[in-house]
């Protein structure tokens, strides 16, 4: 029976978030691993890691389009599915760079099930002022179960190599289909007087300025987030070569769980600091901090590796810092009865940011001969990101929302 309690409701759906995610960190957890076994280059690795983000950005349109028309929790549950696919196809069959970037991208498709049908859910049962605090509590949730990810594949691979770690990373979606159709209530539906294709949903998105600007500062979000995520256990790794022999050092994989864990306070409290002085003003400020943050934790790795676990943490909690705030403006702000079609659009351009930017940092790495210089550069490339985002923002004024020329739209359970 479906409990009816905003914050129960909210904490289930950050399990079952947490869930889905098992398998997001296994590949860059464990790429040096792959580099080394199947001799892969710094752009074919960028592939891999930016195939996750190409099957989530191609199928989140329809995915989260249709959550303002069909019970959210059906795509929620589909997308578990083909999460436990994903990770057991790569298990069994993946064998090299065009086999583990097929099946990376079904794991994309899975995660485009999840996230934003999730967080439609979320908003659908936490009416009133305090609604942004639990998107702010789901969108925090993603750190953790990244930082999860991170930390089972690198202590799984330890134990019983890679296979195992993908095969058991499926019991995570598998999770997610019984407890979304069991202990989560129906998502609510829109039902208008004339019926709106999911293009014209987009497009009545795309036309409130103040909407735009969000997505458009969580695609440059994105960008860096992503890059940082893909790419930071090789650098960590690479960080650990320069050090001193014999070092007692936490494995990168470690490291990579508490940058991300770290996400859970900076998220939520971003998004109570934009309560407070405004989102506009706190998301540039952080966005502009995490850039330069960016380039110095870059040129680091020479340092001695404390001070570089220091700087990891303190980027990881910037660069965090305006997720919430940006999801949570794009959602509070979108027309009525289009909750679905905003998420579509927001999460469609910010995970398409999210595909580009590892992308682009191992091609990078490849131009500059992947030593420390090299990493400077694909740090800079990912901080470049926060300084664009910050200028998209800083030139749209955000004024009060003018009568949507929408379609007459109810919501019904």
């Amino acid at each position: 029976m479906a409990i009816r309690n905003p914050y129960r409701h909210t904490f289930i759906l950050c399990a079952i978030e947490i869930f889905g995610l098992a398998g997001i960190a296994t590949f860059p957890s464990l790429l040096p691993l792959f580099q080394s076994e199947w001799s892969l280059t710094n752009t074919q690795a960028g592939w891999i890691n930016a195939g996750y983000f190409a099957g989530y950005m191609i199928s989140v349109p329809i995915l989260s389009g249709l959550a303002d028309k069909i019970d959210a929790r059906k795509i929620v549950a589909l997308g578990g599915l083909i999460g436990v696919l994903g990770s057991l196809g790569y298990s069994l069959l993946a064998h090299g760079f065009v086999s583990a970037l097929v099946f990376r991208t079904v794991n994309g498709v899975s995660l485009a099930g999840i996230y934003m049908p999730g967080l439609k859910l979320v908003s659908d049962h936490t009416e009133g002022p305090l609604q942004t605090r639990f998107v702010s509590f789901y969108t925090a949730a993603f750190g953790v179960g990244a930082g999860v990810s991170y930390l089972i594949a690198g202590e799984l691979n330890a134990l019983a190599g890679w296979r195992w770690t993908f095969a058991i990373s499926s019991l995570g979606p598998a999770l997610v289909i019984p407890c979304v159709l069991l202990l989560i209530p129906s998502g609510r539906l829109r039902t208008a007087d004339t019926p709106v294709s999911i293009p014209a949903a987009f497009r009545i998105v795309w036309r409130e300025k103040q909407v735009r600007a969000y997505i458009l500062g969580y695609a440059a979000h994105m960008w860096e987030l992503f890059s940082m995520r893909s790419w930071i256990v090789a650098f960590l790794t690479f960080s650990q070569g320069l050090q001193p022999s014999g070092m007692q050092m936490m494995r990168p994989t470690q490291i990579a769980f508490l940058i991300s864990l770290s996400g859970l306070p900076a998220s939520i409290g971003g998004n109570e600091l934009s309560r407070i002085f405004g989102r506009k003003r706190v998301v540039i400020c952080v966005m502009l901090i995490s850039s330069a943050l960016a380039v110095i934790f870059g040129f680091s790795p020479g340092l001695p590796y404390m001070w570089v676990c220091v700087l990891a943490v303190l980027y990881g909690i910037m660069v965090l810092g305006d997720s919430a705030s940006l999801t949570a403006g794009a959602l509070g702000a979108s027309p009525p009865g289009y909750k679905g079609a905003t998420l579509a659009v927001h999460s469609t351009l910010g995970f398409g940011a999210a595909f580009l930017g590892p992308l682009a940092v191992g091609a990078v790495l490849d131009i500059f001969g992947s030593g420390g210089l090299a990493w400077g550069m694909g740090f800079m490339t990912m901080g470049a990101a926060g300084v664009v985002g910050a200028g998209l923002l800083f030139r749209r004024p955000f004024r009060a929302s003018t009568a949507h020329t929408t379609p007459k739209a109810s919501v019904s359970k």
